[in-house]
């Protein structure tokens, strides 16, 4: 009888060795893969990649409007700028001013 006793304590120490070995694997897994699953890390890498494309747009927008806001002041307050689009843009000419139109076929 005490032989019985004495395997059936061992029997279930090695049940409760292996619950415990399983739930230490399950563990070990389970980190890993949610820190390297779309919810962990690999997630932050990408959005922080996402947020240094993003600033990199902002700075690139920024200079646009300084660039623009530069060509609004010069469009109200310098004669010479109103020309120079008038010209360039519109192609409008001053009285006096040669025109050579120099494609084929123009009349």
């Amino acid at each position: 009888m005490k032989m019985a006793l004495v395997r059936r304590g061992f029997a279930n120490r090695w049940i409760v060795r292996a619950g415990a070995a399983g739930a230490l694997a399950l563990t070990f897994g389970y980190v890993p893969y949610h820190l390297y699953a779309r919810s962990g890390f690999a997630r932050y890498l990408e959005l922080e990649g996402d947020l240094q494309d993003m600033q990199r747009g902002n700075a690139g927008l920024r200079a646009d409007i300084a660039r623009l806001t530069r060509e609004a002041y010069a469009l109200k307050n310098d004669p010479r700028a109103v020309e120079q689009v008038a010209r360039h843009e519109l192609g409008w000419v001053r009285p006096g001013d040669l025109v050579l139109d120099l494609q084929e076929g123009g009349k």
